[in-house]
């Protein structure tokens, strides 16, 4: 068996930014009933073992106790692990995973490549994996699956309501329904608290950037972030085109957004750089001082702290309405 499953570099960064951008599938819902499902309850009720769980590619997976030993190897399934109190039983994450500051202490599987046999000797009860990685994971899951591990892949949420369901699929997989629904209950709190401060919002245009020139990436159609963005109300001028995908610097100028936030952190002093893109004085945004940085985890990851990211959008958009 080999040792490390490897992934080629550029393949890598190019999955590994729509991944932190909260990339997704295309979704073909229309935007209407996609705001309309952000406000649907999800029922979570008594979970018994054993029991079977069927996870995004359709895969049955047999559970007869609620898992000992549990492997993530994204950070937002496992913020959602640690948010449902299964701190003792995480025995493994990614080099990524950097939220709560309990992961610290918990054994590294790997990041650009997964240590499968380091995995294994964890004596996982589950491993749970997520869809909008599949492309580069199907070859680690399948090593995995052949050595006797279960791997949940779960779904890449489209909305707040798949992240819940998400929520609630984990806790029921878990053993922590009731915690679970904690959880829920509480996003729902929060999303309903923003939503309520924008209502009579005059819309702004706005353009979201999860990296620097010359390759740049913004949110389209489809994704997570451009969903939150029509809930709070806000223009996303890159929803032309599906997706997270690469712009030009010139289409942004010609865009013209009211805002412009970043979701990245790697570039020093971005927020004082990307006025002095050639033509960029001409856009409302740097006109305005409109461009502001938002923590890319919150605003991103499908996990309990997703409600917090989609007020800090709101106030990154909308600073008058939450003085």
């Amino acid at each position: 068996m080999k040792k490390f499953w490897k992934i080629g570099l550029s393949a890598f960064l190019a999955v590994g930014l729509l991944t932190a951008c909260g990339q997704e599938a295309k979704n073909d819902k229309p935007a209407a009933t996609e705001q309309q499902t952000q406000q649907e309850s999800t029922q979570v009720d008594e979970a018994t073992f054993p029991m079977t769980v069927t996870d995004a590619i359709g895969k049955d997976i047999t559970l007869e106790s609620p898992p000992e030993k549990i492997v993530s190897l994204i950070p937002s399934n496992t913020e959602i692990l640690f948010g449902l109190g299964l701190n003792d039983e995480i025995v493994g994450v990614t080099d990524n995973d950097d939220y709560p500051t309990e992961v610290a202490e918990k054994e590294k599987v790997g990041g650009m490549e997964y240590n499968i046999e380091k995995i294994i000797a964890l004596q996982p009860d589950i491993v749970f994996s997520h869809e909008s990685s599949m492309s580069l994971s199907e070859a680690a899951i399948e090593q995995l699956e052949s050595a006797g591990v279960k791997v949940f892949v779960v779904k890449n949420a489209q909305d707040f309501n798949e992240t819940y369901t998400t929520i609630e699929q984990l806790g029921r997989a878990t053993g922590k329904l009731p915690e679970a629904e904690k959880i829920i209950t509480n996003m729902k709190a929060k999303v309903e608290e923003v939503l309520a401060k924008v209502k009579d919002v005059e819309p702004k245009k706005v353009i979201v950037e999860a990296s620097d020139e010359p390759d740049i990436y913004t949110a389209g159609n489809g994704t997570f972030m451009n969903a939150m963005l029509e809930m709070i109300h806000a223009e996303n001028v890159a929803a032309d085109a599906d997706n997270w995908y690469k712009i030009d610097a010139e289409q942004i100028i010609a865009k013209n957004p009211d805002v412009i936030v970043v979701t990245y952190h790697y570039v020093p002093d971005i927020l004082t750089k990307i006025p002095q893109r050639a033509g960029f004085d001409t856009i409302n945004a740097v006109k305005n001082n409109a461009i502001v940085q938002v923590d890319e985890s919150t605003t991103s990851r499908q996990g309990p702290r997703l409600g917090e990211g989609l007020e800090e959008l709101a106030k990154a958009i909308y600073p008058e309405v939450f003085k």
